[in-house]
């Protein structure tokens, strides 16, 4: 069956991963969302066309991560591909710790099963799959994917994933700076071994972040410890690093959001979260923009657009 003709309509939000102790294991899904708007056409080749975050920036051709990763798809399920129009809005930050490449490789991915529907069978478990091929971590994409609160881990199997809804008293608050850090080079500066009671407490702060975000808000503070990846990192970033400590010296739970920059607080209210953003305007030595999101709840949508294109 000739996918010519077919057009989609995806919609992906950022994510933050680790959360503090949950290092490459815990993501959460937030509210703010890249766009993008797939055509099956017989013209071959791909092109994609950026607005918002990226444009002029990110290629334009096969090689866009949506591109590719859309193609990764329709290959691995066994599908030609047709010619594609991609066309992208996008307003997740790149290069900030808020899940961008995550969000990417969802957009396309997810694509595919919209293009493909009443053709092949995409299920949950074949799109977190095909999602951690690309990604090679599932903690960004699983949220992105599913939204709420994501328990990401692998078996010999492949990845796994298990989403939890987030207690409504929790109110996050990201803080994105000007600058921007690959999380290659964050990647880098992880040690290969780490103390045996680093990774006990770790352990520790991991469960109780679950119950925190679930159950208990007040206790977010003490789940939001960890001893496994921030201080390692905290030479690569250090306005990062300041503003995480000046948060927490203040009882508020802060840490890196993803590989960083960005900041992520997850107040327990509405008022603690104001609290965390007039701080930083106050106090902070560079500017960071604060913004005050909610838990998204539905992860990657996907739907047909009907009719002829405008």
């Amino acid at each position: 069956m000739s996918l010519v003709g077919r057009r989609v309509a995806v919609r992906v939000p950022a994510t933050t991963a680790n959360l503090g102790p949950g290092f490459d294991t815990l993501g959460l899904a937030l509210s703010v969302y890249d766009e993008l708007t797939v055509e099956a056409v017989e013209r071959p080749g791909v092109r994609v066309h950026v607005e918002g975050v990226g444009a002029g920036e990110v290629p334009t051709d096969e090689s866009n991560l949506v591109a590719s990763s859309l193609l990764h798809a329709l290959s691995a399920l066994g599908v030609e591909a047709p010619g594609l129009e991609l066309h992208a809005r996008n307003t997740i930050p790149h290069g900030r710790g808020l899940g961008s490449s995550g969000a990417a490789v969802v957009a396309g991915i997810v694509a595919a099963k919209g293009l493909l529907e009443g053709v092949v069978d995409v299920d949950d478990e074949t799109l977190l799959r095909l999602a951690t091929e690309i990604e090679g971590h599932p903690d960004n994409v699983a949220p992105a994917l599913f939204g709420g609160l994501a328990i990401a881990w692998t078996t010999l199997a492949g990845p796994a994933q298990k989403t939890l809804l987030v207690h409504r008293g929790v109110s996050p608050l990201i803080l994105v700076p000007e600058t921007t850090l690959s999380t290659k080079v964050a990647r880098s500066l992880q040690p290969e071994h780490v103390p045996h009671e680093d990774a006990v407490f770790n352990v520790s702060r991991s469960a109780l972040l679950v119950a925190a975000l679930t159950q208990s808000p007040e206790l977010l503070f003490a789940a939001t410890e960890d001893k496994l990846h921030q201080s390692y990192r905290a030479s690569a970033m250090p306005e990062t690093a300041h503003v995480v400590a000046l948060l927490r010296e203040h009882g508020l739970p802060a840490v890196v959001s993803g590989a960083g920059p960005s900041v992520l607080v997850l107040a327990n209210g509405a008022g603690q979260r104001l609290e965390a953003a007039d701080l930083i305007a106050r106090h902070a030595g560079v500017h960071w923009a604060p913004l005050m999101l909610a838990v998204d709840v539905k992860g990657a949508t996907v739907e047909a657009i009907p009719g002829d294109p405008a």
